[in-house]
């Protein structure tokens, strides 16, 4: 592999692609979509539930979710940092929380559906070997002429309590004609 322009040691290089490896793992492990059609207006009602989704934390998926939000705080992926902190290991942030509380909806919704709000307060922080569990249900049901818009709440919540919580509005299109 020759090098790239801005490398100065074998040791840089090393690290930017160990970084690398570390995206291309967490994109492979999140990217794919569960559903394929988008969601029937018709089929639902206020109070059904989000189909649950559930994220084995690693240490990977934390650093990942950092690097790919161009978070660089060392308490995302420098467990001696994170320690001289408080913290007891490196922890999610919260684009990354963002990011698969979207997936969550979208794997329900379908890929036509797009989300217009989402609104999250953080609780209990994530840290690598714990499991979150995305759960939610329907709170509101409108049309707005032909599209659905759906409000519904959210949570994520892993060994220590809730990590997150909050709601948000996803349209449906309409018939397309």
């Amino acid at each position: 592999m020759g090098r790239r322009p801005g490398l100065t040691d074998e040791k840089s290089f090393a690290r930017d692609r160990a970084r690398h490896y570390a995206f291309l793992e967490i994109v492979k492990r999140c990217v794919v979509m569960t559903k394929t059609t988008t969601l029937d207006w018709n089929a639902i009602q206020v109070g059904d539930p989000i189909t649950p989704m559930k994220i084995d934390v690693t240490a990977t998926v934390v650093v990942a979710g950092a690097i790919a939000t161009r978070d660089f705080m060392p308490v995302h992926h420098d467990r001696d940092y994170a320690n001289s902190q408080g913290s007891p290991n490196i922890f999610m942030n919260i684009m990354t929380d963002n990011g698969y509380c979207s997936r969550f909806l979208t794997d329900w919704a379908g890929p036509d559906a797009m989300i217009t709000n989402l609104a999250i307060r953080l609780g209990v922080p994530v840290f690598p070997g714990h499991t979150l569990t995305y759960t939610g249900s329907i709170t509101s049901l409108r049309r707005d002429g032909d599209d659905g818009i759906v409000e519904v709440e959210l949570r994520a919540t892993n060994e220590l309590g809730e990590h997150v919580g909050g709601t948000a509005v996803i349209n449906l299109p309409g018939p397309r004609t």
